[in-house]
């Protein structure tokens, strides 16, 4: 008997845990409670508030309907009169705008509710391919996130978790092609000492799209590892990304080895800004990168 009260102890939350968890403030645990009737299933006067798995979920469902948009009464409802968990995906596909989604993620990512903005995400890149949701949804939301720190210099675990939810996202979407347009990949890489690699990802996943097979050198890419992908693989277009102006060199194109036929270079990044690049195509985003890179193809 001890054991099983030990065990039934551990299952149950305090306010301030399932605040931590589902990325509320105590104060709003309370309100819910008080408002919407959303408190411990077999809480008892006079005694501390304890959340079980199953108000747990409930709260979790009603937090994740504000989030997209349903009012906190309507959440309420629908959170106590379901026995099972909504699904996701049935949340996010209610979206009727795209700047509700905007809104949506950048609120579940305040609360670290990455399987909110995972299912978001993949859901957006099914509807509208990888191009339209960067430029339509994940763009905005970078922006935003950008625009916090930028005021408030808050939000750098937020930025971090975004890109590390946006890498994996884009990189599960990068699939062995059986028969891609190009025999020979695109070289794709983040070079000199740039770690801000995500929008190397994100091309990957877009070119796999459009049937074009790519190889990722990733973040910190040497002049030396550059030259060297060249040599073996001679790809007809290299993309060179760049966030730093100090990882900006012309170097990149100017001493890779010479091939026949040469590659379209092209570059992208706000580093590329500081220099010259007229013997490049600088590309204005995820858009026109893919276009450039395309064309060098023939397609």
């Amino acid at each position: 008997m001890a054991k099983s009260a030990s065990v039934d102890a551990e299952e149950k939350l305090t306010v301030a845990a399932v605040a931590r968890r589902i990325g509320v403030a105590p104060a709003t645990l309370r309100t819910w409670a008080r408002r919407y009737g959303l408190g411990p299933s077999d809480h008892e006067e006079g005694e501390h508030r304890r959340y079980c798995p199953n108000d747990l979920a409930k709260l979790t469902m009603m937090r994740r309907l504000i989030v997209a948009g349903v009012t906190p009464a309507d959440a309420a409802e629908q959170a106590k009169a379901c026995k099972t968990a909504v699904p996701l995906k049935k949340i996010v596909n209610d979206f009727e705008v795209r700047e509700e989604v905007v809104a949506a993620l950048y609120k579940a990512l305040q609360s670290f509710d990455h399987t909110f903005v995972e299912t978001t995400l993949a859901h957006e890149i099914d509807t509208y391919g990888v191009e339209g949701a960067w430029s339509d949804v994940i763009a905005p939301v970078l922006f935003l996130i950008g625009e916090e720190w930028e005021n408030n210099q808050k939000g750098i675990e937020v930025e971090h978790l975004f890109s590390e939810i946006l890498k994996r996202t884009m990189h599960n979407r990068v699939v062995e092609l059986k028969k891609p347009i190009n025999p020979r990949p695109v070289l794709l890489a983040a070079v000199g000492e740039e770690l801000h690699s995500l929008p190397i990802y994100a091309l990957a996943a877009a070119l796999c799209e459009r049937n074009i097979q790519t190889s990722v050198l990733g973040a910190r890419t040497p002049l030396e590892a550059l030259s060297a992908m060249v040599t073996r693989c001679a790809p007809p277009a290299i993309f060179l990304w760049a966030q730093l102006p100090k990882n900006a060199e012309s170097k990149y194109w100017n001493e890779i080895p010479a091939i026949r036929p040469a590659p379209r270079i092209v570059v992208g990044g706000p580093g590329w800004d500081a220099i010259s690049c007229d013997q490049v195509v600088r590309a204005e985003g995820l858009e026109h990168a893919c276009e450039e890179i395309a064309q060098a193809l023939g397609a």
